[in-house]
């Protein structure tokens, strides 16, 4: 297994000269039987569709060639078994473990006494926070004041807060429609003061449980918000230790702490962006949704981390996906991707895949720390439609960059609650904007006038299934962090380390210290930082 960079695989020159030469036009050629025939089967019942992507069968052939060559399924196997994937921090990568074990049991010494498997530490905390869920559930745990709990508050930034919250509003609907629900939860993330305030002024403290998510027990924004919720249950009259679990590493501050009611671990092979599956968001969800509904999302993300095996990219929705993907930003040029869901419940979702996506693989040297010559890591933003069509779609379908588009759809709403009007319903009129939109994009519409003249040759692909519920949500998950990790092994880098957020944290603390080695720095902190500089 060898790891090189792309513009060093003997299939780039050909793929470079078929982008240059190709005479398809897949706006052209979008008709029925194409829109039947490009689809790849993804878990839990969902569909990938790239028929309105600019791919014939003469690119499938060459991405095909391309994810041999690269040795795509060979290195997720890697990442599978456990080898040191993350070279910036020798680290393993071991998300996937989360939801079921498809490589070789993984196993490390652990204080040079014996061997510590880490599947089977994982599968102990997962029944853990699940069984902290039931006990608050069934009123074993309550409030300093005797209140039981009715809301839970994660504190977190980063990946301890997108996918978290991305996830919760995406079954909330779904939750209260099936009689799931068990408590509302809440997130501060920002260390805007705004933000915990507002959170804090619009809950009831004495029936509110706080999550408390920092893996190295040292984050500076996440201990502030700490701190402040700390003092307002002290000011209220409540224990805070009676109101608070942590979630982090076995070796952090926060760990086996009398401050808190419990704590939950996870360790350096989970990644912040990849630890939704983890207790960075199991604890939350479960608290919220029940254990039941935690395990089904993982049932879902397990199942697409298996489909992700399939050496045949037409059968491989995610690696599939990922060389689309590649092959529009290095041979076709786009420099953006567009993530747009249908569904008010992903309104969260498309900033949680920016984190992913963007901390992965935006990356300027290769897994060896060596500069590539090529583009690696898009672009990605999005909103959920129709919201989009009234916002930005303008852009999209009559500006001069082409920007790629994903499309997410259900059939159906998570509430049954809708009405006919003007001879459909809400949900048909959703749908029915979402095709729209994509035959618009692909084919556009000559006018006479150029301001109403739409060029069209805008590609799109869809994920669609019946109805967003915990098990497709874990395989929309997982085939995205699968896509990120497909991409980062063809482009050559290392997708699991992100120290291109490690420069700014250091000259902030240089600012709170009042340290400063650069009088523009001193400068602008004294214009933003006024308290630091009172006499």
């Amino acid at each position: 297994m060898q790891y090189v960079n792309l513009d060093k695989t003997t299939v780039y020159k050909r793929l470079l000269e078929y982008a240059k030469t190709s005479t398809f036009n897949f706006s052209e050629k979008l008709n029925a039987d194409r829109v039947k025939k490009c689809v790849a089967p993804m878990a839990a019942g969902l569909v990938y569709s790239w028929a309105a992507k600019s791919v014939d069968e003469e690119t499938v052939k060459l991405l095909q060639e391309l994810s041999c060559e690269q040795g795509l399924i060979a290195k997720y196997k890697a990442l599978l078994n456990g080898e040191t994937m993350n070279t910036g921090e020798n680290r393993k990568v071991l998300h996937h473990l989360l939801r079921g074990e498809l490589g070789q049991p993984v196993v490390e010494s652990a204080n040079s006494v014996g061997g510590k498997n880490i599947g089977e530490f994982y599968r102990n905390e997962l029944k853990r926070f699940c069984a902290f869920s039931d006990d608050v559930h069934s009123g074993k745990f309550k409030g300093s004041g005797g209140k039981p709990f009715d809301t839970v508050i994660q504190i977190g930034i980063g990946g301890s807060d997108l996918g978290p919250r991305a996830m919760y509003l995406a079954l909330e609907n779904w939750a209260e429609t099936e009689g799931r629900k068990k408590l509302n939860a809440k997130f501060i993330s920002n260390v805007d003061p705004d933000d915990a305030s507002f959170i804090i002024a619009s809950s009831t403290l004495e029936s509110s449980l706080f999550v408390l998510v920092s893996k190295s027990g040292t984050t500076q924004e996440t201990l502030a918000n700490e701190l402040f919720v700390k003092d307002k249950l002290i000011k209220a009259g409540l224990d805070p230790s009676k109101h608070m679990i942590a979630v982090t590493s076995e070796t952090s501050p926060l760990a086996r702490n009398a401050a808190y009611l419990d704590s939950f671990y996870i360790d350096d092979y989970i990644g912040g962006r990849y630890s939704s599956t983890s207790a960075v968001g199991g604890c939350v969800l479960s608290l919220a949704f029940g254990a039941d509904t935690f395990k089904e999302f993982l049932r879902g993300a397990a199942e697409a981390d298996k489909l992700s095996l399939n050496e045949d990219i037409l059968k491989n929705a995610a690696m599939l996906d990922a060389l689309i993907g590649v092959w529009e930003r290095n041979f076709l040029n786009f420099p953006s991707t567009a993530v747009l869901p249908y569904s008010q419940a992903l309104s969260r979702f498309p900033a949680h895949l920016q984190q992913m996506d963007m901390e992965s693989n935006g990356k300027r040297v290769n897994r060896f720390g060596e500069p590539v010559n090529y583009a690696t890591g898009p672009v990605i933003f999005g909103e959920p439609g129709t919201n989009g069509q009234h916002s930005f779609f303008q852009l999209l379908h009559q500006g001069t960059d082409i920007i790629p588009l994903q499309f997410i759809a259900f059939l159906e709403s998570q509430r049954a609650d809708d009405v006919i009007v003007d001879n459909s319903t809400s949900q048909t009129k959703l749908s029915a904007n979402l095709a729209a939109q994509i035959v618009a994009f692909a084919k556009g519409q000559k006018s006479g006038d150029l301001n109403k003249e739409f060029p069209g040759g805008r590609p799109s692909s869809l994920i669609y299934g019946k109805r967003l519920t915990p098990a497709v949500l874990g395989s929309l998950l997982a085939h995205f962090e699968n896509k990120v990790s497909f991409q980062g092994f063809i482009w050559n880098l290392n997708s699991f380390d992100q120290e291109g957020v490690q420069l700014g944290k250091i000259l902030t603390k240089k600012v709170l210290s009042c340290q400063f080695d650069d009088e523009a720095l001193e400068e602008y902190s004294k214009i933003l930082a006024t308290e630091l500089f009172q006499s």
